[in-house]
């Protein structure tokens, strides 16, 4: 393939200071420690470092930490969100709102020591609209999946920090 073919793809990464530059999200709220093989708004993995310190392991089991489904499906959803408003081109963070979530599955418990990665592709765009089909895996392992759909509104993200 040549340099202008357009089939061609580069594959980026974002560390945590650019995420945050994204998303609004902060800790203990930013689930995604940072984003590989960034293929445009169109796929992305995002990596999350699961750690005994996080709170929610300490009501999420006491003496059996596991990470509660719903904290992975948000991390879908923050590596989904940050590479779509990353392809919007924005300077500046902007909210992600969640329409659905659909056939959310959970395999087996993630636990601390665990890398989650958030493998997410896009589906289907229409103006701010985006569904991505998501897979959470621990090594070669599915832990979890679900697609999500979601609007991203970068108007309430300016008039948040006002």
């Amino acid at each position: 393939m040549s340099d202008d073919d357009p089939r061609q793809t580069t594959l980026e990464a974002m560390d945590l200071a650019e995420i945050m530059q994204i998303l609004p999200h902060r800790y203990p709220f930013l689930l995604i420690d940072r984003i590989v093989d960034i293929d445009g708004g169109n796929a992305a993995v995002g990596i999350k470092n699961v750690t005994a310190s996080e709170p929610h392991f300490q009501g999420h089991f006491p003496g059996k930490p596991i990470m509660p489904g719903v904290l992975m499906i948000e991390g879908m959803a923050q590596t989904a969100g940050a590479i779509g408003i990353r392809d919007l081109g924005l300077d500046k963070p902007a909210l992600v709102y969640f329409m659905t979530i659909d056939n959310a599955k959970f395999r087996r418990p993630v636990v601390p020591g665990d890398v989650l990665e958030y493998h997410v592709k896009l589906v289907k765009k229409r103006g701010m609209i985006c569904r991505y089909s998501c897979v959470a895996m621990v090594g070669s392992e599915k832990v979890a999946e679900a697609d999500v759909t979601a609007m991203l509104s970068p108007e309430d993200a300016e008039s948040q920090n006002k």
